[in-house]
């Protein structure tokens, strides 16, 4: 994935301006979080659980240029695997995933990510230069969402670990 550094100047502006719309969308349609999530989501490190709001679909929003479609799919993103999409405080889930605790507390680890780097453009372009190398999903804050919310949920479920 090395040979889309390169793009990654030209890519981050366009991904970013496309993420804030989304955010706003997120933020304006999602429903809060109840009792429960906002405890995961606190134990996922979210220092602002109550300005989560989730959105629910049946697809992921994609982007429109064709081209960075292309680059955003070649470093495994939007996959026919991916069943949500955080920017900021706004999370889009999969109506299939809606009530898939281990997803819900994995976008909230990407929450907190977005809070310690203060917003959008700073945590993408870290986070999409990881999923260019190492690649996706091996980057440091991939691996910390999928490590902590696995933990999480391992933690408190109610049957015998």
């Amino acid at each position: 994935m090395k040979s889309f550094l390169p793009s990654l100047p030209v890519f981050l502006p366009i991904a970013c301006s496309w993420a804030e719309e989304q955010q706003k969308y997120f933020l304006s349609q999602g429903i809060a979080l109840n009792r429960d999530q906002l405890i995961d989501a606190r134990r996922a490190g979210v220092q602002s659980p109550e300005k989560i709001r989730v959105l629910r679909v049946k697809t992921l929003p994609q982007l429109l240029n064709e081209d960075i479609m292309f680059i955003a799919k070649q470093i495994g993103l939007f996959s026919t695997k991916s069943v949500a999409l955080t920017f900021g405080y706004g999370i889009c889930l999969r109506e299939d995933h809606w009530d898939d605790r281990y997803s819900l507390v994995h976008e909230c680890v990407h929450v907190s990510q977005y809070e310690k780097r203060n917003g959008i453009g700073a945590f993408l372009q870290e986070y999409l230069r990881e999923c260019m190398d190492p690649g996706y999903p091996f980057g440091r804050m991939e691996q910390e969402a999928i490590i902590v919310a696995r933990d999480i949920c391992k933690a408190t479920r109610n049957d015998p670990l």
